[in-house]
């Protein structure tokens, strides 16, 4: 990519809440030489945001400020024309996003968002993935807490397998913690559009079948005990498993045959039981236009918890991989999942595609695919932690 554009790293949506952590990260953690702008709709917003930004880092004397409207596509072509990673906030991506990834593609511009959306990601695949292997654009979804902790989680475990192998990993998630209005919002977008998103599932698997070679199974399986761990496993029916799925589709590490379970980890039965009948409800109600509404209405896009609230979260996703005789037990561990880490993930994402050395890869990427290890070893530089529990290896 042209190191002639006058930006490093673009920041869309930067005055939002989510947003405006990210911002801070980025003027904490980016190296000195990294020309980092913001863009929103709203400048006076951003003013604001950059002045308490430039207090933070006094030695960063410059941060444009750039215009840019999600309902205004000639605005986001220029901002991807002019940068090398645009990464952005601004979501239900369904109804904000898709002129963006547009844009970059058309421009080879790296971009990265939080999308927890599989209609989302799925259609943008079959819109621009072609087109961003021909500029060379990275286009990586889902860098936030979904669905990186799970898709590196995983691919650091698979890291420490036996290779060549059919391989086999579960992953339990504890987490204690509160999700933004933005969350809430495309949660329950999602919910009301079950059959297009199915629809757009089934084109996507046609357009995109996958290795011939290899086996990929994701399989969402029942209620059950966890492993190694007292409690119960709930299935995670969250995009996590699909992106984990699809490194590794595009990833030989992964084996011959290679399957992944995701599920919350919870103490007691009828907590798992009452979790799924309170998503039942959710999902129901997500199909009457009224109730969607007072349910979003409820906590506003922009809205989150205070610091001391962030401080008390945390989450822990522990793995267990299985392949060749060996059992490799991994945890990834971080504080608050829906705004400090996620983030730190994004922020550290957008710092890694402009600056690091990685594969010569293009098109619509996972975050394993597209920066692996090198993402590893930012997010534990920033906090997050990816140990090894424990390793059992046959005798003899």
């Amino acid at each position: 990519m042209p190191l002639s554009r006058s930006h490093d790293v673009v920041l869309f949506g930067a005055t939002g809440f989510t947003g405006r952590l990210v911002a801070e990260h980025l003027v904490r953690n980016a190296p000195p030489e990294c020309r980092l702008a913001l863009a929103g709709r709203n400048r006076v917003k951003l003013e604001m945001l950059r002045e308490r930004l430039l207090r933070l880092d006094p030695a960063r004397t410059e941060l444009p400020l750039l215009h840019a409207d999600s309902d205004d596509p000639a605005s986001l072509a220029a901002l991807a024309a002019g940068t090398r990673v645009v990464a952005t906030t601004v979501g239900p991506y369904l109804r904000y996003g898709e002129d963006l990834v547009a844009a970059c593609a058309e421009a080879g511009t790296d971009y990265l968002d939080l999308t927890g959306e599989p209609e989302f990601v799925d259609a943008m695949y079959l819109k621009h993935h072609q087109t961003a292997l021909r500029t060379g654009a990275r286009l990586v979804h889902a860098c936030g807490f979904d669905a990186v902790p799970a898709d590196l989680g995983v691919l650091y475990t698979v890291n420490r397998l036996p290779e060549g192998v059919p391989l086999e990993v579960e992953g339990y998630l504890r987490v204690r913690a509160s999700f933004s209005g933005g969350t809430l919002a495309s949660v329950l977008e999602a919910m009301a559009r079950g059959p297009k998103m199915a629809a757009v599932a089934k084109r996507r698997r046609r357009a995109d079948p996958g290795p011939l070679d290899r086996r990929v199974r994701t399989p969402l399986g029942l209620i059950r005990r966890t492993d190694g761990m007292p409690g119960w496993a709930l299935p995670l029916p969250t995009i996590d498993t699909a992106i984990v799925g699809r490194s590794a589709a595009g990833l030989d590490r992964y084996g011959p045959d290679f399957t992944f379970r995701y599920a919350l980890a919870l103490r007691a039965l009828p907590t798992a039981v009452g979790a799924v009948a309170a998503a039942g409800a959710l999902a129901a109600a997500a199909q009457v236009p009224p109730v969607r509404r007072w349910i979003s209405g409820r906590v506003a896009p922009g809205q989150g918890p205070d610091p001391a609230r962030r401080a008390a979260s945390w989450f822990s996703l522990r793995l267990v991989g299985r392949g060749g005789g060996t059992t490799v037990r991994t945890e990834v561990r971080g504080g608050d999942p829906g705004y400090d880490e996620t983030a730190r993930i994004l922020g550290e994402s957008a710092l890694c595609l402009a600056f690091d050395d990685l594969p010569k890869v293009a098109g619509q990427l996972t975050p394993s695919v597209a920066m692996g290890e090198r993402l590893i070893e930012r997010l534990e530089r920033a906090g997050l932690t990816f140990r090894v529990a424990a390793v059992e290896t046959p005798r003899g």
